[in-house]
């Protein structure tokens, strides 16, 4: 079974910055896309960015392109999410997301395990 396990989050000031952590378990890290969501108060949970199995390929909603960049350690088992620039909008719960597929979907369907979850607040 998989597990994932996010940290990284807290409360920041807007124009700060943040690294979210996500470290998985259970299977081959290395051969699976990973992706980070998140669900702010009253709205569903949308899609943040995306990594490939290897890294090479990253994708990023438009909101957050520019100011978040998300990257992948295959050696440890952990993809990470760099967060400048934060603003207000930003907060929510972020989610970790492992897909069946090498390449990272836009779509929660395309992800089969998920993290907890981990609070970010940006407070102005």
């Amino acid at each position: 079974q998989v597990q994932l396990a996010e940290s990284g989050g807290g409360l920041v000031q807007a124009g700060g910055s943040l690294r979210l952590s996500c470290a998985a378990s259970g299977r081959t890290f290395s051969s699976y896309a990973m992706g980070w969501f998140r669900q702010a108060p009253g709205k569903e949970r949308e899609f943040v960015a995306g990594i490939s199995f290897s890294g090479g390929t990253t994708y990023y909603a438009d909101s957050v392109k520019g100011r978040f960049t998300i990257s992948r350690d295959n050696a440890k088992n952990t993809v990470y999410l760099q967060m400048n620039s934060l603003k207000l909008e930003d907060t929510a719960i972020y989610y970790c997301a492992q897909s069946p597929y090498s390449q990272a979907p836009k779509l929660e369907s395309g992800y089969h395990y998920w993290g907890q979850g981990t609070q970010v607040t940006v407070s102005s």
